[in-house]
């Protein structure tokens, strides 16, 4: 494995996130196939990881395995020391497509969470979410109103409103369009900071990962292991021309091959 050693600026009262010898395979028919070989991570409280590698290595299933949605065939989860159980409202997953219920406007999805588990007054803050994701013209609206990028903004606030330990974030920005991509990332960046959760991001975008993330780690292809790690010692916000994030930059194409699909 390659490693770039470095300390997180992150400190908070996120979750520690501890993964060991994790394997994964699904059965299609009558053929079993390898999704995840030997993953084992660690995630300190407050962190901000970064998953990168090519289509099909198995990120998407890490993250449904940490959010509770799979079975554990193989290996260990461990959540603040204790073996991880089924879903939780402390673990929330934003999917790559945005899952708002059609029939609720974007303000009563945002608040679903929340109220489903008997919590009240927080209509405030969910009205002050979707203010930061630049959707409060759009408050009443119904998800078939949004565009995909919209709705992709309203399934963050919702996360967002839960207060999550653990957040697991799955191309939450791919939908957006490139000016609102980069104010969505520093939103991000913003956030975490100010509520302290941990997440662990699956993006396809170098520069994202390095812009928003403490560690990025790079997986093979299927089954995905984790061949390399990049810690980045640095503040925010970052600037694209930081000659560290440049050089990570090249030798995480490197390592990715820039003709895979990935």
């Amino acid at each position: 494995m390659v490693t770039a050693n470095a300390t997180s600026q992150a400190a908070s009262t996120g979750a520690a996130v501890s993964i060991s010898h994790l394997h994964h395979a699904f059965s299609l028919g009558k053929q079993t196939v390898p999704v995840l070989e030997n993953i084992s991570l660690q995630l300190r409280p407050g962190e901000s990881v970064a998953l990168l590698g090519p289509s099909g290595c198995g990120k998407s299933t890490l993250l449904r395995l940490l959010a509770g949605l799979e079975p554990q065939q193989a290996g260990q989860i461990q959540i603040d020391e204790a073996a991880m159980g089924g879903p939780g409202p402390e673990r929330i997953l934003v999917f790559q497509d945005p899952t708002l219920y059609p029939w609720l406007t974007v303000r009563q999805n945002v608040l679903l969470g929340p109220q489903a588990q008997g919590k009240k007054g927080l209509e405030p803050k969910a009205d002050a979410l979707i203010s930061r994701m630049g959707l409060q013209a759009f408050s009443e609206a119904w998800p078939r109103q949004l565009s995909g990028g919209m709705a992709q903004r309203a399934a963050l606030a919702r996360a967002l409103l839960n207060e999550p330990r653990l957040l697991l974030l799955d191309e939450p920005l791919g939908k957006l369009d490139s000016l609102t991509r980069i104010s969505m990332q520093r939103e991000l960046i913003a956030l975490w900071q100010q509520q302290g959760y941990t997440s662990l991001l699956v993006t396809h975008d170098i520069e994202e990962a390095l812009l928003l993330c403490d560690r990025v780690l790079i997986m093979s292809p299927r089954p995905g292991r984790i061949i390399a790690e990049f810690a980045l010692p640095l503040t925010y916000p970052r600037h694209r021309d930081n000659p560290l994030l440049l050089q990570h930059r090249q030798d995480i194409l490197r390592i990715l091959g820039q003709g895979e699909d990935w």
